[in-house]
């Protein structure tokens, strides 16, 4: 009766989110886990009381595009270039190195070539997502530290989207396609300058005449965040990274600490929903097979990364 009702849904989230969230802080873990284990008991391969995971998974992509936007409002334009240009060979290296180590591990254990492909090209990369969700505000936004990783999760997010656009090349005409990459190459910059020439000639005008009126200011932010991201996906471009963009167009504006603050809950509300999916998706007919494989992984990166991050 209640799989189609979306208010069912939601219901089932927030208040199974509250419940495991008690028991997880008690045992002093992050609340991501209390997300995804209940996507996992609730979601089709669980108790299959929240079936329809992909609208949950769709409405939840939108906490990941509030996350990179309010991330953006922190990082001033020429700090993050400086970072950039710092980083960028030391996140290219290090994605290599991943990338060789879980290639052969996934040789060591019997998968298939493209199993190992697959395998290497996820190990090059951490979880933007996680990574900023789990390190403190103070940290991300105020010490060096949080703008190194900013800067290294970001060039890895680069470096991601020239091999999806590669492999999708592959996969349709057997040749890596060198067009969409040289698209890439133009339209990320062309984008980054669209942005700015808005915030300069258009936002900062607006803003400047009605940032007395809270509700406008709320609006506007949400329509250029969500309209920057429209026109990077519609640019061949995951619409995250346009959300960022506009997130650092807006950095230098005295109210972007305002807009971070105001649309702090309606990123949070959006990315329980984004987590619950993730949980939800786990298939446990595959544990058997991959849990060792995965175990061993996972403890040479931990202890792989730190290391060569040091």
């Amino acid at each position: 009766m209640h799989d189609s009702s979306v208010f069912y849904t939601i219901f089932l989230i927030f208040s199974g989110a509250a419940i495991f969230s008690t028991l997880v802080l008690f045992t002093k873990q992050s609340l991501l886990v209390a997300y995804i284990l209940l996507g996992a008991i609730l979601g089709p391969w669980g108790f299959k009381l929240v079936s329809d995971v992909t609208t949950v998974k769709q409405v939840g992509d939108m906490g990941i595009v509030f996350l990179l936007f309010l991330l953006g409002l922190h990082l001033q334009p020429q700090n993050l270039m400086h970072m950039l240009k710092k980083i960028t060979w030391i996140a290219i290296i290090s994605s290599l190195v991943f990338a060789l180590i879980a290639f052969s591990i996934g040789k060591w254990f019997g998968f298939n070539q493209m199993e190992c492909y697959i395998l290497g090209a996820a190990m090059m990369f951490s979880s933007t997502i996680i990574g900023l969700k789990l390190l403190p505000t103070t940290i991300l936004h105020h010490q060096h530290t949080g703008e190194v990783m900013i800067s290294v999760l970001l060039m890895q997010d680069v470096i991601a989207i020239i091999i999806l656009i590669l492999i999708n090349g592959a996969q349709q005409d057997g040749t890596f396609s060198m067009h969409d990459l040289f698209l890439v190459v133009l339209t990320l910059p062309g984008l980054a300058l669209f942005a700015f020439l808005v915030e300069r000639y258009v936002l900062v005008k607006l803003l400047a005449r009605f940032d007395r009126t809270q509700e406008y200011v709320f609006l506007l932010s949400i329509g250029w965040c969500l309209g920057l991201s429209v026109l990077a996906q519609s640019w061949g471009l995951p619409e995250e990274i346009g959300a960022f963009v506009a997130g650092v167009a807006l950095a230098s504006s005295p109210i972007s600490l305002f807009i971070a603050e105001s649309l702090k809950p309606l990123r949070d509300f959006f990315l329980v929903m984004f987590f619950f999916a993730v949980g939800a998706t786990f298939n446990f007919t595959y544990l058997t097979q991959i849990i060792i494989p995965a175990s061993l992984l996972g403890f040479i990166m931990l202890i792989l990364k730190p290391w060569l991050f040091q």
